[in-house]
């Protein structure tokens, strides 16, 4: 995006205080859905960086993939576990927090290191007028074709592969007559069973 020099300072300031904040979030929230929560913030605040930056694409690559893909298997993933205790501490928690700390200082160190050794000058030459989406598009549809559309296929395999697992296994009751044991599964689970409902036939 073309802005004034002051819009993007500002823009950017505002979306990386969000996105610290909503990073903060995930690893202090004590709730783990809410840690879900603002890791979709996290990535939408990059992809916002991204637009900043030009790339038009690569932010909504980043909000179609992490925030519509990843963050939602996430979110599926953890309504699927349906946990329902509390999560009890280990013994040898404060020797982990030690060395997580630890760790986390260090890939500060290093990232610190790297933001100043990179030279951080930017050529002030005006954008070309095509978007990069319209380049890309036509490198997918004419020089990647092939691997794009395997990338699909993959990826519906995928998807197909994760609604199997994450599919809940639905018993039928236990007959004393084996000569009338139903060979087809119910379509109410057994807790609907249980309470008194009866399966559809």
């Amino acid at each position: 995006m073309n802005l004034a020099e002051g819009v993007q300072i500002v823009s950017f300031g505002i979306l990386a205080v969000m996105m610290i904040g909503a990073a903060l979030s995930v690893v202090l929230s004590s709730s783990i859905v809410y840690s879900a929560f603002m890791l979709g913030g996290v990535f939408i605040s990059i992809a916002g960086l991204y637009l900043l930056l030009n790339a038009d694409f690569v932010a909504a690559a980043q909000v179609l993939i992490y925030v519509g893909a990843v963050n939602v298997l996430i979110l599926f993933a953890i309504m699927l576990v349906n946990k329902r205790q509390d999560f009890t501490p280990y013994p040898s928690a404060g020797v982990r927090k030690v060395l997580t700390a630890v760790v986390s200082v260090g890939l500060f160190g290093l990232l610190s290191a790297m933001v100043l050794a990179t030279p951080w000058a930017y050529s002030t030459t005006p954008v070309s007028g095509e978007s990069s989406i319209i380049l890309i598009g036509e490198h997918f549809f004419s020089d990647f074709l092939l691997p794009f559309e395997l990338a699909s296929i993959l990826l519906l395999m995928a998807m197909v592969g994760a609604i199997i697992l994450a599919r809940r296994e639905y018993l039928p009751e236990p007959s004393s007559d084996l000569s009338q044991t139903v060979l087809t599964l119910p379509e109410r689970p057994r807790e609907l069973v249980s309470a008194g409902q009866k399966p559809q036939e």
